[in-house]
């Protein structure tokens, strides 16, 4: 993998883990020990994400956080929790792909994979707090069904063909952007119709 590929990966991964952070980590580990992805030489801090106990764990969180992600407002309590451990561990999977003896990228990649992280779980826990006040259940199962798929394919897209990671990372931060946009403006209308005298 060349540069601009660690790059796209890292960023990738750090956006998906806002949605999905034990996934992203089970997904990693599991394809390092497989041998589905061959890491370069210098990122051999990465390894830990290959040991038994660390996919074992992730992927019991990963359980966790599917089954929590399903059930209206026990979502938004996961999402709240999550706030700070999705953006930290996002932060922490961008610094162990980049080169540790660069330490001016280790604290870009510390930055940017937190700022990742954070954009992508604040558009997640912002749409599903809204969808959560629908009084049907069906339109959470499907937006939280629909995260699961996407976070998926889009990581197995990243790690098989880290060339396509820049493009993932670009439309996964476009898209949270919008969503937060349009997050706002419905958030203000809210607020301005509560305004109102009655």
């Amino acid at each position: 993998m060349g540069a601009s590929e660690i790059l796209g990966v890292a960023a990738s991964v750090s956006l998906l883990s806002g949605w999905r952070l034990y996934l992203c980590v089970f997904a990693t580990g599991l394809a390092m020990r497989a041998g589905w992805i061959a890491m370069p030489e210098h990122l051999h801090q990465l390894d830990i994400l290959a040991n038994p106990w660390v996919i074992g764990v992730a992927g019991v969180a990963a359980v966790a956080e599917f089954l929590a992600d399903k059930v209206m407002w026990i979502d938004t309590l996961w999402d709240t929790v999550h706030t700070l451990i999705r953006p930290v561990g996002g932060a922490l999977l961008a610094l162990a792909i980049v080169d540790p003896h660069d330490q001016a990228w280790q604290i870009v990649a510390l930055i940017l994979g937190g700022g990742a992280s954070l954009l992508t779980h604040s558009a997640k826990a912002g749409t599903r707090a809204v969808v959560n006040t629908s009084p049907e259940p069906v339109s959470n199962l499907l937006l939280s069904t629909g995260e699961d798929v996407a976070t998926s394919g889009l990581l197995f897209l990243v790690l098989a063909h880290p060339v396509a990671a820049i493009g993932v990372a670009g439309v996964l931060a476009a898209g949270a952007i919008a969503v937060l946009l349009l997050l706002r403006k419905l958030l203000g209308k809210l607020m301005g119709r509560a305004a109102k005298p009655s």
